[in-house]
């Protein structure tokens, strides 16, 4: 399901879940590609350095996913899906602008809770 994303909503989330998260792109041959970044709001975008690869791979197909793994203990990883571009030389930078956004509920997390909350306003 993709909803659209309010940076209001999605602030406080990625606040939360701190600057380092992974950035998942599609390379040529369909295989996913993660990397390990930190992560920055900026004027309405996440702001991420960009390897080659990456960089390429978002060149040629701007949908990319940024995760945020739960820390220790915690009961949900943030999943931020957005449309991606490339800025920027010597130094690349990716712009992410959220397209949708879900606290995904961690396997074997302790408790009940819902599975997947869509990051909005009342969450």
């Amino acid at each position: 399901m993709s909803l659209a994303v309010s940076l209001e909503a999605l602030q406080p989330a990625v606040e939360d879940a701190g600057p380092t998260a992974y950035l998942v792109t599609v390379g040529d041959d369909g295989a996913p590609h993660v990397v390990s970044v930190l992560v920055r709001l900026e004027e309405g975008e996440l702001l991420v350095g960009a390897t080659r690869t990456s960089a390429r791979n978002v060149e040629a197909r701007a949908r990319t996913t940024l995760l945020w793994a739960s820390a220790d203990g915690g009961e949900y990883s943030l999943i931020v899906d957005g449309d991606a571009v490339v800025r920027g030389e010597p130094e690349p930078t990716i712009a992410i602008s959220p397209v949708s956004a879900v606290l995904h509920r961690v396997a074997g997390a302790a408790g009940s809770g819902p599975r997947c909350m869509p990051v909005t306003q009342d969450a």
